[in-house]
């Protein structure tokens, strides 16, 4: 393929930045708007609220492979396009809802939509971008949810301060723009048509799967472990996991193709991703609840208070190759593992109900971002390295999805350990344990993301 001219090079870039940008920003702003929600809709519990946050994750981890098979298969102009028109109507349709069920029904849409999206974004970018640009390219792609991360608690305070409702509206000129330049300025590939039709049915499959899980992990506090619902709930997850995995090794194009976790380094990377998002989801959510119901900060200064550790990630993402390139990538994401679970351990152990910013929560904020900057742009990028070109989309969706099914892991398991405690003590005391468990995950993160070292994953370049 030729060699794009440095204009439409541009162009596609910041097109596909500003679709990146605002499905990343989304899941800040809506992390901050939760309070809110339980203001607004009297009567919805955490478990209830969680909901609006998990709906999301599930579906887009679950389609995000389908979608970057049709988008391979049709063409990743169509998919980016489709993507972004869906989840611009559906943030409108989330900004109506009466009640906390129509807000996650629209959320679920909102997610088909970042489905589409997310894959077909990356493709498009590396497919026109020279594979000696591509690590640094990358990095950029992934440094743009950065950007999102330390522009939204801000962003998402000031919001939730006027109406929870513009956490939503937000997105719809910037996606309305997205859409008018998109269909006059990206590029179009030819579509690879050939082969089977990707599999729709694992894709449910899949679904039901992850939700199943989180059903049980969410309803554990208030069903109890030993009840016949939380007890079916995670048998269902085994056995509906089980029949994914055998008809993803049977179908012709599976959800998962089995021979993409046979690649040590993509499948490394893709485990220490989920892993380390398991600990992320767990570290945003309590961060909020913590600053607005235990310390009671309004919406606005919750988002003040986070912003410092999300604004370091960019600026690490960015600029964290010649790091890379010394210590090998394996060794950079086990730092980052492990400095963010150095920041969570630090709020365990330096937290308490009376307010001290400065000296408890600040520096807890600003390593765990130190070590989402070092580790995930990493991770990402050594899985998408590991791959070939006509894999770009697919390979992407795959470790996309495993990081949206970390989020719902972190999210479900972060409601069963806070459950809903009735004295301060006791929600400092839950809290705690949830920072400990969030310390373990990002621990099992670095312990799976050394497996990279002295693999050739190409992300180092």
């Amino acid at each position: 393929m030729a060699e794009p001219a440095p204009a439409a090079s541009r162009a596609t870039a910041w097109i596909i930045a500003a679709g990146v940008f605002v499905v990343n920003l989304d899941l800040f702003i809506v992390n901050v708007a939760v309070p809110a929600l339980g203001d607004a809709f009297r009567g919805s519990s955490l478990a209830s609220l969680s909901w609006v946050l998990n709906a999301y994750a599930i579906v887009f981890a679950a389609l995000l492979v389908v979608a970057g098979r049709l988008a391979d298969r049709y063409g990743h102009r169509r998919g980016f396009l489709l993507g972004l028109g869906l989840f611009t109507v559906a943030s409108a349709l989330c900004a109506l809802a009466p009640g906390v069920g129509w807000l996650v029904a629209a959320r679920a849409l909102q997610a088909v939509g970042a489905a589409v999206l997310m894959p077909t974004s990356l493709a498009l970018l590396l497919v026109n971008t020279p594979a000696e640009r591509r690590p640094r390219a990358i990095r950029g792609w992934a440094a743009i949810g950065g950007i999102a991360a330390g522009l939204g608690p801000v962003v998402g305070g000031l919001l939730v301060e006027a109406d929870w409702r513009w956490v939503f509206l937000v997105n719809v000129p910037v996606g309305a723009v997205g859409l008018i330049a998109g269909a006059r300025l990206l590029p179009d590939a030819r579509p690879h048509r050939d082969g089977p039709f990707p599999d729709l049915a694992g894709a449910v499959l899949l679904t039901l799967a992850i939700g199943a899980l989180a059903l049980g992990l969410v309803k554990a506090d208030a069903w109890g472990w030993s009840s016949a619902r939380v007890l079916g709930s995670l048998a269902a997850a085994v056995l509906l996991t089980g029949a994914f995995w055998l008809r993803s090794v049977r179908h012709r194009a599976p959800v998962i193709e089995p021979a993409l976790l046979r690649t040590p380094a993509f499948a490394s990377a893709t485990l220490a991703a989920l892993l380390f998002t398991v600990a992320f989801a767990a570290m945003l959510l309590t961060s909020v609840l913590w600053c607005q119901q235990v310390w009671g900060y309004s919406a606005i200064r919750t988002g003040l208070a986070i912003a410092p550790g999300p604004l370091v990630v960019p600026l690490l993402a960015v600029s964290s190759g010649p790091v890379v390139r010394r210590i090998g990538a394996g060794r950079t994401a086990a730092l980052g593992c492990l400095l963010f679970g150095a920041g969570m351990a630090w709020w365990a152990l330096a937290l308490d109900a009376a307010p001290h910013y400065a000296a408890g929560f600040l520096p807890g904020m600003m390593v765990t971002g130190i070590g989402v900057g070092l580790a995930l742009p990493t991770l990402v990028g050594a899985a998408a390295a590991a791959l070939p070109p006509t894999r770009f989309a697919t390979g992407s969706a795959v470790t996309t999805m495993a990081r949206q099914t970390g989020s719902v892991l972190g999210v479900a398991l972060m409601v069963t350990l806070l459950g809903a405690p009735s004295a301060p003590a006791v929600a400092v005391d839950a809290f705690r344990q949830s920072w400990w468990a969030a310390a373990a995950a990002a621990v099992l993160a670095a312990v799976t993301a050394l497996a990279l070292h002295g693999r050739p994953t190409g992300a180092d370049t």
